[in-house]
């Protein structure tokens, strides 16, 4: 019988709830199936354990700790596997865990996957040129939007593209054949989101449609600011409704009738997947991965940078227009066969299987 390939994944867990948190339990669910894959998990966000616990109450050396306990656990984990695939993220983010994973494989004779996932990554290399030869020093980089691989190219890093899974259990698809004008923004409310200008084309809708309402949902450092921005523009039927479990996602979806993001840069947003399962239009920032997973006029609606004033004349079109509802709704669910298990299953066992044989020869 073939041994099976042995593969760490280091991603952050679900305390960090976020795109990468969920892909990371997917796609470890997801391999667990797999008879030819034996898979564990080390979280990058590692808690102090028992009396080392006291740590956490103080800034800096909680960092410091919490690292220095991941990379023991990485260590001692490595000497177990064929294969260390970590998920990454930019700037400080990038020294946290892959750094320590990509020079623990090549220091212990093991292969190893740079799972890069995050859109800002042109400025990441550009700003910090030296990280690009510890990249040069994984076996593999993958990204999860096609966006990415041209940006790599230009540091002289080759990378390959094996987009996100999208799961649908817990998304009830739904044919909206005449709008509410009820709202939805899923996004940390972090800066880099640009939530104030969700806000700003809402405040233009709701002057024409004094009905419309908007649900804010996930939770992040903004979230007071955004609150306060709620009450200087006099906007009603506003809802902050925080973080929202996975299990719970699809009810949030089933609430609202059109979708709006407008981040200044982004990868691969996994909640566009999530609006084509519920049959969301979508109203979105022409930026970073984003046009290479919705098709404007196609799968959703582009509008750019900052542009307050396209993305409520957008909204207003998808109130009046059934018939352009329809179309958009049909593409996007039509999207989904790309991004289920079975066709992501195959890139992602092609690359260990491409890797592994070289590491025991």
């Amino acid at each position: 019988m073939q041994k099976q390939i042995r593969v760490l994944l280091v991603a952050p867990s679900m305390r960090l709830v976020g795109g990468q948190a969920i892909q990371g339990q997917r796609l470890l669910r997801n391999l667990r199936r797999e008879p030819g894959i034996e898979i564990t998990f080390l979280a990058m966000d590692q808690e102090l354990p028992g009396p080392f616990a006291i740590l956490e109450r103080i800034r800096y050396v909680r960092t410091v700790s919490r690292t220095a306990c991941f990379c023991v656990l990485l260590v001692r984990r490595a000497f177990r596997c064929d294969i260390i695939h970590v998920f990454c993220a930019s700037f400080f983010s990038f020294l946290w865990a892959p750094v320590p994973a990509i020079l623990v494989a090549k220091i212990f004779g093991k292969k190893s996957i740079l799972n890069y996932r995050d859109g800002r990554a042109e400025e990441h290399l550009r700003r910090w040129r030296w990280t690009v030869p510890i990249m040069h020093l994984a076996d593999a980089i993958v990204t999860p939007s096609e966006y990415l691989v041209p940006v790599f190219a230009r540091f002289g890093l080759h990378s390959e593209h094996i987009p996100n899974v999208i799961e649908t259990e817990h998304l009830k698809h739904r044919v909206r054949t005449q709008l509410r004008p009820v709202f939805l923004h899923n996004r940390r409310l972090e800066e880099l989101y640009n939530v104030p200008c969700v806000l700003r084309a809402f405040q233009r809708v709701q002057s024409r449609y004094p009905s419309a309402a908007m649900i804010i949902a996930h939770d992040g450092p903004m979230r007071a600011e955004l609150e306060r921005m709620v009450e200087e523009l006099e906007l009603r039927q506003v809802k902050f409704i925080g973080e929202v479990a996975q299990q719970m996602i699809g009810a949030t979806y089933d609430d609202a009738d059109i979708y709006w993001t407008c981040p200044n840069f982004d990868c691969m947003p996994g909640s566009l997947l999530e609006c084509y399962a519920a049959g969301i239009p979508v109203i979105a920032t022409r930026v970073g991965g984003i046009p290479y997973l919705l098709e404007d006029d196609r799968t959703g609606l582009l509008v750019g940078l900052d542009d307050d004033v396209a993305m409520a004349e957008h909204a207003i079109r998808l109130l009046e227009d059934p018939e352009l509802v329809r179309r958009l709704t049909t593409a996007g669910h039509a999207e989904l066969t790309r991004y289920r298990w079975p066709a992501v299953r195959e890139k992602w066992l092609d690359m260990y299987q491409r890797l592994v044989p070289a590491a025991r020869a």
